[in-house]
């Protein structure tokens, strides 16, 4: 039987990075005469040290620009487009350019995993989550990109890069790490031909609102575009009416990101003079899948149930059944690189042991323990929205002052920013792709016995990346008609 190439160990993968990390490390009590950052492909080399310098002391001022008001009319961004410039982005990849996505993707899973955390202790079982590490570190990554010392250093801390020094070889480089996080969007979907006629889809969107009359730098503004090859600067009164001020916003981003959001912006702080919101749509459709003709039941827990649409799909898919943690996992392949991975209880009752098991830092290492097996799948499709406020997450982190009025972000304006609410919205689909058959690798090649696995109640799922090791999305589903 043929199996799928994911299932080569991705947790290999994961941890031969992480001794190399290690072993760069320990290079400087090895040798006298050599250092390797074990970050080096992320923060700056001497060379551009030195450039910086020297274009500092020459080069004239950063050009700025005033942001237009914010109009409650305008025409939804073309999400073929960005997907198409993610396509660009994952042709002609240099090894170099690889090896910094794995550096980055290794850091986006361990600050995805301690929110992740927080945000599950945060809410109760009876909740939904769902996270997207990608863009919870585009975005702190992206107020590196115009912080200056110290939030800079603080912000790089928090991003997983300790400062070693003073010293501007230490620093991490913020394009280099916005154009890794390209890189990774690009593996998920940009690299597999199959990916883009299927329409796995992945955009975003970012929106900066600023107070009127205020400047931003045109250098920080085009930075992000890697990251988000849509951005939106708008300026309208956030002080007067706050709750008009959200209701303004919330108008603005419905149109342009042609979704519904479910979870609006409150009332804004009429103090703050920039707000940063990202909006993430992902849309994975699932090859081999159908809908049932009718609704079938969900147990949110042992007395309440709904009734839901659901997929349903046969192949062979990576599972393990983990009984000393009461749990199970099924990988379901998106391509030969990416994959759904689907985390379910053997009771109801163990979700909450299980969620605080997974999403860990050895959560690679589990991975290995996959093996093929024929299953027959049914579980919910999934329209879920999230939103979240990362100035609440960093509050529950103890770092309530790193995006606050002391904060030094002086390559994002010259005027002293105070930074408002800093969403993060997620718009995640599965659905899926009727008349389509499992792949070659999906079909069973003589009557094994079937496995039957019905995700019925509540359980958590992952979109995983092999090639940068990236999870891209981590939630838990406690009633797939509730908002996250």
């Amino acid at each position: 039987m043929q199996t799928h190439p994911l299932e080569m160990s991705a947790a290999g993968v994961s941890l031969r990075v992480t001794a190399l990390c290690v072993l760069a490390w320990l290079g400087l009590a090895a040798s006298d005469r050599v250092y390797i950052h074990p970050f080096q492909l992320l923060i700056y080399s001497k060379s551009s040290c030195d450039h910086l310098q020297n274009s500092n002391a020459e080069a004239p001022k950063d050009p700025v620009f005033t942001p237009a008001p914010i109009q409650a009319k305008t025409s939804p961004v073309d999400e073929v487009a960005i997907q198409e410039s993610l396509v660009l982005a994952s042709k002609n990849l240099k090894t170099e350019d690889k090896m910094r996505a794995v550096e980055v993707g290794m850091l986006l899973n361990f600050v995805g995993f301690r929110i992740y955390k927080m945000m599950s202790e945060m809410w109760s079982t009876d909740n939904g989550v769902i996270l997207s590490p990608t863009a919870l570190f585009g975005t702190l990554a992206s107020f590196y990109l115009g912080a200056l010392d110290p939030t800079d250093n603080q912000l790089q801390a928090f991003l997983g890069v300790p400062v070693e020094d003073q010293g501007c070889t230490s620093q991490l480089d913020g394009h280099k790490v916005l154009s890794a996080l390209q890189t990774i969007q690009s593996f998920l979907v940009g690299q597999d031909e199959a990916n883009r006629q299927r329409g796995l889809l992945l955009s975003t969107v970012v929106g900066l609102f600023t107070a009127p009359g205020l400047s931003l730098k045109q250098q920080f503004v085009q930075g992000l575009v890697p990251f988000a090859p849509v951005t939106f600067s708008h300026s309208l009164d956030l002080s007067t009416d706050p709750d008009l001020a959200a209701e303004k916003i919330n108008k603005f981003m419905e149109a342009v990101t042609g979704w519904k959001i479910n979870s609006p912006m409150t009332r804004v702080n009429p103090d703050s003079t920039l707000l940063f919101n990202t909006y993430v749509h992902f849309q994975g459709k699932m090859k081999g899948f159908s809908m049932l003709t009718a609704l079938q039941e969900f147990w949110v827990d042992n007395i309440t149930s709904v009734f839901v649409p659901m997929l349903s799909g046969m192949g062979t898919f990576q599972h393990w059944n983990d009984i000393q943690n009461n749990l199970s996992i099924v990988c379901v392949p998106f391509s030969e690189n990416s994959c759904l991975l689907l985390i379910q209880p053997h009771s109801a009752s163990d979700l909450w042991k299980v969620d605080a098991l997974t999403f860990q830092h050895n959560f690679m290492t589990w991975m290995k323990n996959l093996s093929p097996r024929v299953i027959h799948l049914t579980m919910p499709q999934l329209v879920l929205q999230g939103s979240y406020d990362l100035q609440d997450l960093l509050t529950q982190a103890n770092l309530p002052t790193l995006l606050g009025a002391g904060a030094n972000l002086g390559k994002i304006s010259d005027a002293r920013l105070r930074v408002g609410k800093v969403l993060n919205n997620i718009l995640f689909e599965l659905k899926s792709e009727d008349g389509e058959q499992p792949t070659e690798s999906s079909q069973p090649q003589d009557k094994p016995e079937i496995l039957e696995i019905s995700l019925n109640s509540p359980f958590l799922f992952a979109i995983y990346e092999q090639h940068s090791t990236a999870f891209h999305f981590l939630g838990r589903v406690t009633n797939p008609q509730s908002m996250m």
